[in-house]
């Protein structure tokens, strides 16, 4: 019995060695044929939502899925769809952006004109969520927005602005302990099962493709939003990006990352100072180290 169980164990760390190879080869075939770079994500993140992939086709192994991948026009659409970061909500996490309300936008009221980059925005809803923020802080019509994803699809989304309905609620709660000083039904019609979000709110906002791992600095902005992006990459890649962002932000600017998120074992700790430990919002250095 303990010889077969060797055998056994063997067995499947020669499977999941031969899982990881194949991983790394689909990976870098990606990245070869349509440029898109998952290689310094979170490994553990990528192989689950790819093998998540390969179960739902049915397929073999990932060399089948890789052949899928190259040979199969539209095929890479899914797995971007996969490995996008799109788990998202408008004022999640409302605490941020009663901190941004109380910490931040006094001091971007002091400058005439505001630019904002909201970094990894997939489907838009916190993009629109601060849109909202700045107009009741009276900053809207002095404010441009630069929203940016690497996925075609889900910037479509973000461009719409429109919701299903029965994320209402949620929303509703989220804008309420987020401090919102009006009804949130105001921002939003109500037609059939969905809810689409004012005109208005989409005027100072340009959506736009960026890819965080292979672009560099996106444009010279008092305060980038990233929220729950930086947890799906590797140390390395963490470092990289916000080196774009350091580089992007003005003397003074901010920076807003999720909730599971922060700088401290970064390259980028010393150029920030700390303006909420709990909600993660940082401060570029005026002076730099």
């Amino acid at each position: 019995p303990v010889k077969k169980l060797l055998m056994e164990q063997t067995e499947h760390q020669n499977e999941i060695q031969t899982e990881d190879i194949e991983l790394e080869l689909l990976l870098n075939a990606i990245f070869k044929k349509y440029g898109y770079d998952f290689r310094d994500y979170n490994k553990a993140h990528v192989k689950r939502r790819i093998l998540q992939r390969k179960q739902s086709l049915g397929l073999r192994s990932l060399s089948d899925l890789q052949h899928k991948t190259l040979h199969e026009k539209g095929f890479i659409d899914v797995l971007l769809r996969d490995l996008s970061i799109n788990v998202t909500e408008m004022y999640r996490d409302p605490s941020f952006y009663a901190s941004m309300r109380n910490e931040v936008l006094p001091i971007l009221k002091t400058y005439p004109y505001i630019k904002i980059w909201h970094a990894g925005c997939a489907t838009g809803e916190e993009v629109y969520s601060f849109a909202i923020l700045l107009k009741e802080e009276g900053l809207y019509h002095r404010t441009q927005i630069y929203a940016t994803d690497f996925n075609p699809v889900v910037l479509e989304t973000a461009r719409k602005g429109i919701y299903p309905i029965s994320k209402i609620k949620e929303f509703t709660a989220n804008y309420q302990q987020a401090g919102g000083s009006h009804s949130f039904s105001e921002y939003y019609l109500a037609k059939y099962d969905s809810a689409i979000l004012n005109q208005n709110l989409r005027e100072n906002i340009v959506f736009a493709e960026h890819n965080l791992v292979t672009d560099s600095v996106f444009a010279e902005v008092h305060l980038i939003i990233c929220r729950n992006v930086l947890i799906y990459f590797n140390k390395a890649l963490q470092n990289r990006v916000l080196q774009i962002f350091s580089d992007s932000l003005i003397k003074g600017g901010y920076l807003g990352l999720g909730s599971k998120e922060n700088i401290m074992f970064t390259d980028a700790f010393p150029v920030f100072d700390t303006v909420d430990s709990k909600n993660k919002i940082y401060k570029k250095k005026v002076h730099l180290p």
